[in-house]
């Protein structure tokens, strides 16, 4: 028997150990560095409230406005819903939120967590490719309270089925609007300190639900918070070489409107405007901390908005002062109109997006998690975001011969449908199918609108001339393709899918 000497088999081991260095030096040099992701959605807030998408628009907002000069702004952008709940359902999922047990509204205090824990998740994706996922804010998704013998929540039990179950390494918020009690935080499935008090606001723009509330818990001071702790997470994680996904679900400048004494009066407006204004600049400090962390070119920084503006924000009296939160749309928050799904959107990633750069394709906010999958070069199975496109070819601008996506459906609070394909919007109601002028109820009281409207979005991007009428074979192609999308449980190519819950929604009037 031969017997290696140990100065041979020190030489071995160090070859074996340079060979494996240069091996991952070359890996890594041919698998350019994921980047960081940062999803920060802000809560009703309106396409027109940001200069960059609406120059008329009476809200100073430098911050976002230079965040979409660095980078790129979608004209065209949409939420899935018109409310909270579904649209956040559809981002982390990259699935329409009506294909979810919720048909129609939002859910509240008590609802049981809304994803299926089992479905992949925009964080639960990134995270089996590498990212730590960290998710700040207002969830309103549904977790599971601990509860007492008498069925009330008890504060002292974990709350399961909760963010970190749903993909987050770390998860810190509270669980619904911030006018929704109860008032706590919850971080990992723990409430992080037990309500002692319940308290109401019934200020004009402050208020808030009478709930129990923690005494860390402070109304004011939540979106401030939530913005302390993304900057502190931002700076810890570029001390790291694992990229990080941050989801900051922003509560704000969604009612309570309680802008920080620093902004009240600022927008010379009302306190809506003087609150986002706060929001901007807190935007901006959190671009600042990438910057000064070193971590600019390599962190993909998106804004958006949950759906359109709220009625809370005393529209009336920001029109009158010459703002409109809508642009140029129609409607707002809860609507089927463009006002209600319509929203800002801008991506800002030096490395990869041009500055300065438009795109005026449609986009949805279910195309998160595809995008995702093309980042960290995943295929995306048939039960898994089934109504998502992959907008990386977008943000490094390319250019494409078509549409990339071939139809967007759009959903308001009481659960009508519409749906776009190119220049051509059809919705399925008479009216806003929210809370503009005509109402669900005011239509069935004038009983003389046509049950549906088609709007050519080109010509008439306002949807002030329904032309169904005049186009019953457009009517008839896109009612069969909304047909086919809700039947197959998916928009996007593949094999057909089931949609959760009852099988027939009552805004499907048109389905046998």
């Amino acid at each position: 028997m031969k017997f290696i000497s140990l100065d041979l088999l020190k030489a071995a081991l160090i070859s074996s150990c340079l060979l494996q260095f240069s091996c991952a030096e070359k890996r890594q040099q041919e698998e350019p560095r994921r980047p960081n992701i940062i999803y920060v959605l802000a809560d009703d807030m309106g396409i027109g409230d940001i200069q960059a998408f609406y120059p008329e628009g009476k809200i100073a907002t430098p911050n976002l406005d230079q965040m979409a000069a660095d980078g790129m702004r979608f004209t065209d952008a949409h939420t899935s819903s018109a409310v909270c709940t579904p649209t956040r359902y559809s981002i982390l999922t990259g699935r329409y939120n009506w294909r979810s047990r919720l048909k129609e509204g939002v859910l509240w205090s008590d609802d049981k967590g809304l994803i299926d824990t089992s479905r992949t998740t925009v964080p639960s994706l990134l995270k089996d490719h590498g990212y730590h996922t960290a998710y700040l804010g207002k969830w309103h998704l549904g977790w599971n309270w601990g509860h007492d013998e008498e069925g009330n929540i008890d504060f002292t039990k974990e709350v399961t089925h909760n963010p970190n179950d749903n993909g987050f390494d770390y998860a810190y918020g509270h669980v619904a609007s911030l006018d929704i009690p109860p008032y706590v935080y919850v971080e990992n499935g723990k409430v992080t300190a037990i309500p002692t008090d319940s308290t109401e606001s019934k200020d004009k723009y402050g208020w808030w639900r009478k709930g129990m509330t923690a005494p860390d818990f402070e109304h004011e001071d939540v979106t401030p918070n939530f913005f302390r702790r993304s900057i502190a997470y931002v700076k810890e994680r570029a001390k790291t070489d694992q990229p990080f996904f941050l989801y900051l679900a922003l509560p704000s400048p969604h009612s309570p409107i309680l802008p920080s004494e620093k902004w009240q009066g600022k927008s010379g407006l009302n306190p809506y405007g003087d609150f986002v204004m706060m929001i901007d600049d807190y935007m901006g400090q959190l671009i600042s901390a990438v910057n000064e962390s070193g971590i600019e070119d390599d962190t993909m920084i998106i804004f958006v908005t949950d759906n359109g503006c709220a009625p809370a924000s005393k529209i009336d009296e920001l029109i009158e002062a010459g703002h409109h939160p809508s642009g140029i749309y129609r409607g707002h928050k809860a609507d089927i109109y463009e006002g209600g799904h319509r929203v800002p959107f801008i991506v800002k990633w030096p490395k990869t997006v041009k500055a300065g750069s438009v795109s005026e394709q449609t986009i949805c906010t279910t195309d998160l998690l595809a995008t995702c999958a093309a980042l960290v070069g995943y295929e995306l199975k048939d039960n898994e975001g089934e109504d998502s496109y992959n907008i990386l070819p977008l943000l490094q601008g390319e250019t494409l011969k078509e549409e990339f996506r071939e139809a967007t459906v759009h959903h308001s609070v009481n659960g009508s449908f519409a749906i776009r394909k190119g220049e051509w919007k059809l919705i399925m109601c008479g009216g806003s199918g929210g809370w503009s002028y005509p109402t669900p109820q005011e239509v069935a009281e004038m009983d003389s609108l046509p049950p549906v409207q088609l709007y050519n979005m080109k010509e008439d991007p306002s949807e002030t001339k329904n032309l169904e009428a005049e186009h019953p074979e457009k009517v008839q192609e896109l009612q069969e393709l909304l047909t086919k999308y809700v039947l197959e449980g998916r928009s996007t190519p593949g094999i057909a899918q089931e949609n959760d819950g009852e099988k027939k929604w009552k805004q499907l009037w048109w389905i046998d």
